[in-house]
């Protein structure tokens, strides 16, 4: 690879997890060697000539490569020294760096303490001390907010295109695909396309479709497609689902889908990255869930008919304090029975905060919660969290211990113990289908196999409301996929979910969504209320991250930045 022929573009890695991204963009930073063949980086061999190709190109990994413990001066600092910049011309580079990442008053601040939207932008900041000609980025905007997406994408344009610089870039968002030059789809270490994200786009065309079938919920209907043959992707929307298929028409729906009403529509670059990885990889297409009475809830449905009034979880003036800070501002709202709930936040906005005092972690200042009718602050701990599945950020897995060890402590912590507790791991393991990965240790999985156990440990004692805390943050959109129709149809069977995440794609499969902004509700209500609620003459067809980034401009400031 002879990236002085590609100066001044933007190139983007596409892939499954375990395709081979991270390890790619690690040879050709010169940190890891290859076993055969040969790459050139402006004219060096990376793994002969990594210490002088490194004082010529800035590496991001994924956790941002940032000292926590350092302040964000001596972060840039260190970067500085390990490239042998001057000190005398550090003030000169730092001064405009500090000041379109916004860091400039955060100096003093250490890096561990800074929102995961700022450690983003000290990073690529890190990245960028020494003004390289190449730039390569791991994910650089996994697990942050749509707005410091954009902020981030207006820094890598003002400071790396008009500086002539590359741009190498690996990342699980499809919809950034567009911003970039060239895209590399990945897939076992191979390449199964190449090419403008315009020309990979027009292969997709004629092969999309909505479907929509009267009286079935695009949350019914999607996994009933995903199992249609001739149907490479399926994915539910707003008011339909939308589908990829081999030819250029439909297949024929079998039973009470011969009733779909359907319609092309204009592909997009995800459209074109599931055809080409159902056409290149075609065993990677998982099957669609089976249904959640093999997860043991067939004797506990409530439904969306029966339950649809019925509240699982009520909060009413809920406030949190951290000394002076108030991460939690009285919050009110509620989620109720069977009803996927979506939490949307800023980094910083108080979602997690919110998490963990529904589970019992943290106690409010004050204000009012129940769970399941049953007061949070008054009633056994224990048992209110018999009723909870939490999974959080970290997906909270132990990682020396296999899958099935997992589980079983899992398990263990419910209660559960001899034939009941075996039965109980085999049903999720085959479910989930994590059999083959039983004996491996969970922090060796690829991301998206961490993310299935995650789901399977908080779902290991049947609770009847799941709290999922950006579980699908950093994971493929095939990973994406088997999650949402897992969590649809476990809805469909009366569990409540209440979820944050930071994709607005994902947040469209919500009933209802709540917005907040430093703690505060900003907004509550349908996807299609919400994004009505930003409908104007320039723009008369929002996206709901377009609503979202409107109301968050619409918060002064100071106390944005409180």
């Amino acid at each position: 690879m002879n990236t002085n022929n590609n100066r001044g573009l933007f190139i983007t890695l596409e892939g499954i997890d375990g395709a081979g991204k991270t390890t790619l963009l690690r040879i050709l930073a010169g940190i890891l060697g290859a076993d055969s063949g040969q790459a050139r980086i402006l004219g060096f061999d990376p793994s002969a000539e990594a210490s002088a190709l490194q004082r010529h190109l800035g590496y991001m990994p994924q956790k941002f490569g940032l000292y926590e413990d350092l302040t964000v001066a001596e972060n840039l600092d260190l970067h500085a020294d390990l490239h042998g910049v001057p000190e005398d011309r550090r003030e000169e580079l730092y001064a405009p760096l500090l000041s379109m990442t916004a860091l400039g008053p955060f100096r003093a601040r250490l890096a561990g303490k800074l929102s995961g939207g700022m450690k983003q932008k000290l990073g690529v900041a890190c990245s960028l001390v020494h003004a390289p000609p190449l730039l390569l980025l791991d994910e650089p905007t996994v697990g942050v907010d749509p707005v410091s997406r954009r902020e981030l994408w207006e820094i890598l344009t003002r400071q790396v295109r008009d500086k002539n610089t590359t741009l190498l870039v690996s990342t699980a968002y499809m919809d950034e695909a567009s911003r970039f030059d060239r895209v590399v789809i990945l897939y076992n270490g191979k390449v199964l396309g190449e090419g403008r994200p315009e020309d990979l786009i027009l292969e997709a065309r004629g092969h999309v479709f909505h479907v929509v079938v009267p009286a079935w919920s695009p949350r019914k209907l999607e996994p009933f497609l995903a199992r249609v043959p001739g149907i490479l992707d399926a994915v539910g929307e707003e008011d339909g689902v939308r589908i990829v298929v081999e030819e250029t028409a439909p297949p024929p729906f079998p039973g009470e889908l011969a009733q779909a009403r359907t319609g092309a529509v204009s592909p997009r670059f995800e459209d074109a990255f599931m055809q080409r990885l159902a056409h290149g990889a075609p065993g990677e297409r998982r099957k669609a869930p089976s249904s959640p009475e093999n997860l043991g809830w067939e004797n506990k449905r409530t439904g969306l008919t029966d339950g649809a009034k019925e509240e699982s979880i009520v909060i009413r003036d809920l406030t949190r304090y951290f000394g002076s800070f108030c991460a939690v501002n009285h919050l009110t709202f509620s989620v109720r029975r069977g009803e996927i709930f979506g939490l949307l936040g800023a980094n910083g906005a108080g979602k997690t905060t919110t998490f963990r005092m529904l589970s019992g972690l943290l106690l409010p200042t004050s204000g009012e919660l129940r769970i399941d009718g049953q007061d949070v602050l008054s009633s056994e701990v224990a048992r209110i969290r018999g009723r909870l599945g939490y999974m959080s950020q970290k997906f909270s897995l132990y990682s020396q211990l296999t899958v099935r060890q997992n589980l079983t402590f899992f398990t263990s912590a419910y209660g559960m113990g001899g034939r009941r507790q075996r039965d109980r791991i085999a049903e999720i393991e085959e479910f989930f289908e994590l059999s083959p990965y039983r004996d491996e240790s969970a922090g060796l999985l690829p991301l998206g196999f961490r993310q299935r156990l995650a789901l399977a440990a908080s779902l290991a004692h049947e609770p009847s409301i799941l709290l999922l805390d950006e579980p699908t943050s950093g994971v493929d959109p095939v990973a994406r996929r088997e999650f949402w129709r897992t969590i649809s149809q476990l809805s469909l069977w009366g569990v409540s979910v209440l979820v944050t995440t930071h994709f607005m794609t994902e947040a469209e499969y919500c009933d209802r969504v709540a917005i907040m902004a430093q703690g505060r509700l900003l907004a509550l209500g349908s996807p299609a209320e919400i994004k009505g609620q930003a409908r104007t003459s320039e723009c008369p067809t929002p996206t709901l991250e377009d609503a979202f980034i409107g109301l968050l401009e619409k918060v002064p400031p100071a106390e944005a930045s409180a």
